[in-house]
């Protein structure tokens, strides 16, 4: 099979085009295996539109049922289109109406059908560069005519490898320095006398898995009584550990072992979830409508904006904002392969959905600090070259919401492309920061091994548990918090020195370490104070 085939069927008969669905072939294929089985049970993720646009943040947290009643699905749509799938043939296994989903089950050949597609099995190097088996479309969907403009994104048809994990582990002797977390809230100036009391985080992966006997060890060792942990699983998936200790199961114990110890009295929900553009929204959704509501979601995993369907970057930010509105801080990683995010194209790119207005983004540091003191020496853009570098730069997809306007559009000045005109960029990556050089990183035990890692995808975890922090301080939860830190005058100590490849660090925010890395002390006061 060529790269550049078309396997999209015709519309079928009372269909039309389903905008922003069109999904080009797979990059790296290694093999094509001819058409998937015809008869083979699969699910898919169905979005509806919303009943009424979320165009502004509420004050205060939205409950679920007025979510729902709000800005969920209409009753005639949910309704219109349960109705309209299950006469096609299709199982109705959920129907959400403050989500907006539904999830759908039938076999290749009936879903292929409705939603005018076919499906081949091929197998493609994914963005994590291994080798993986999947189903496979490209081109456009089609949907019930009767559906148009009330289905918006249908996910999870092709299973493709969606996102990557940011992060870089190296053997704890080769590390020049690390840190411990509690030792990195002594040196980020945590709040004293917050240990994430009444507070949940949601963490989601979308692969590997953790053991206790690991947690238990690494907490007892930093003389922490651990977290409560619990792992939910999503669309089949499971916690799975025992894999890989330098991949999904590293990015996993990271995220875990960073939240349980900087907010060690928080409860824990692990969400794991197939890596597809279907699994990793429902992870999300799941995390965020759950009850209690978290105070935080931290997600460590993304890929460049236009490895993105539209249908899905779209159905993603607004995942993102039903879950501001409910009152969760969801914290993304921003990547770890500079401004280019590892694209070959020679251009720069943002990572999604750390590019998405409604996540906080986290970019990445180099620390250098006394633990004893947690007096900083020296802290900088990491950068230890193109694929071992924070991300950070514009959004080609989202504007520059109204908490960045008047911020510079900074390149480095021997860059010879041209600066854009004021205004004129997108949404600005990252947000904050926080140490991720893998050179001076977070000490960890994953399988039985101590060893340090670095990357965003620490950051991410680093930025949920001070979240919960301040929830537990104030009495409050958040949902999006940058018009808040980005009106704040204290909070952050700014990282002047340094570049990500294309942008160079500056006073104030700049598109490597955004408005700098915490101060958690100063941060609540200021956003205790009103200053």
């Amino acid at each position: 099979m060529s790269e550049h085939s078309n396997t999209t069927s015709r519309p079928a008969v009372g269909s039309v085009p389903l905008p922003g669905s069109e999904r080009p072939p797979a990059e790296r294929i290694q093999a094509a295996h001819g058409p998937a089985d015809p008869s083979r049970r699969i699910e898919v993720t169905v979005i509806l539109r919303r009943r009424e646009p979320l165009t502004q943040m509420p004050a205060e947290p939205m409950s679920r049922g007025e979510l729902a009643a709000g800005h969920g699905a209409a009753a005639a749509d949910l309704r219109l289109a349960t109705d309209t799938f299950t006469r096609l043939g299709a199982e109705i296994l959920d129907a959400d109406p403050a989500a907006r989903r539904l999830r759908l089950a039938g076999t290749v050949e009936l879903l292929s059908r409705i939603f005018g597609t076919s499906l081949e099995e091929v197998t493609s190097s994914g963005p994590h560069g291994h080798d993986v088996t999947h189903r496979h479309r490209t081109g456009s969907l089609t949907i019930p005519a009767e559906l148009e403009g009330i289905v918006t994104a249908v996910l999870g048809l092709d299973d493709r490898p969606q996102a990557r994990a940011q992060f870089h582990a190296i053997p704890l002797t080769a590390a020049r320095t690390s840190y411990t977390p509690p030792e990195l809230a002594r040196i980020y100036n945590f709040p004293a006398g917050a240990d994430g009391s009444g507070q949940g985080v949601a963490i989601i992966e979308l692969g590997g898995g953790f053991g206790q006997d690991d947690l238990d060890t690494y907490f007892a060792g930093l003389g922490i009584t651990g977290p409560r942990i619990t792992a939910v699983g999503v669309d089949g998936a499971v916690n799975h550990p025992g894999q890989d200790p330098t991949g999904a199961d590293g990015e996993v114990l990271l995220d875990i072992e960073v939240v349980g110890a900087l907010a060690p009295k928080a409860d824990i929900l692990v969400y794991f979830a197939p890596n597809t553009d279907a699994g990793f929204l429902d992870a999300i959704i799941n995390a965020s409508h759950a009850t209690p509501t978290p105070a935080a979601i931290s997600i460590s995993w993304g890929q460049s904006e236009d490895a993105w369907t539209e249908q899905a970057r779209t159905a993603f930010d607004q995942a993102l904002a039903d879950a501001s509105a409910l009152g969760v801080t969801v914290t993304a990683a921003a990547g770890d392969n500079g401004s280019s995010d590892g694209a070959t194209d020679g251009k720069d790119h943002a990572d999604f959905p750390a590019s998405s207005p409604h996540a906080l983004a986290c970019g990445g540091t180099r620390l250098d600090a006394d633990t004893a003191t947690g007096t900083i020496s020296s802290e900088t853009v990491w950068n230890d070259g193109p694929h071992s570098a924070t991300g950070g730069g514009y959004s080609d997809t989202f504007p520059a919401p109204a908490w960045q306007n008047g911020l510079a559009a900074r390149t480095r000045r021997h860059n010879p492309a041209p600066k854009p005109a004021p205004g004129s960029h997108g949404r600005g990556v990252p947000d904050v920061s926080g140490v991720a050089d893998p050179q001076t990183g977070y000490k960890v035990r994953v399988e039985s091994k101590d060893m340090v890692i670095g990357g965003t995808s620490a950051v991410a975890p680093l930025w949920a548990a001070l979240i919960a922090l301040l929830a537990q301080s104030t009495n409050r939860h958040f949902g999006q918090i940058q018009p808040l830190l980005y009106s704040r005058k204290a909070g952050f100590r700014d990282v002047t020195s340094g570049n990500n490849g294309t942008y160079q660090a500056a006073s104030g925010w700049d598109p490597c370490t955004g408005l700098g890395s915490p101060d958690g002390t100063a941060l609540l006061a200021a956003i205790t104070s009103g200053h």
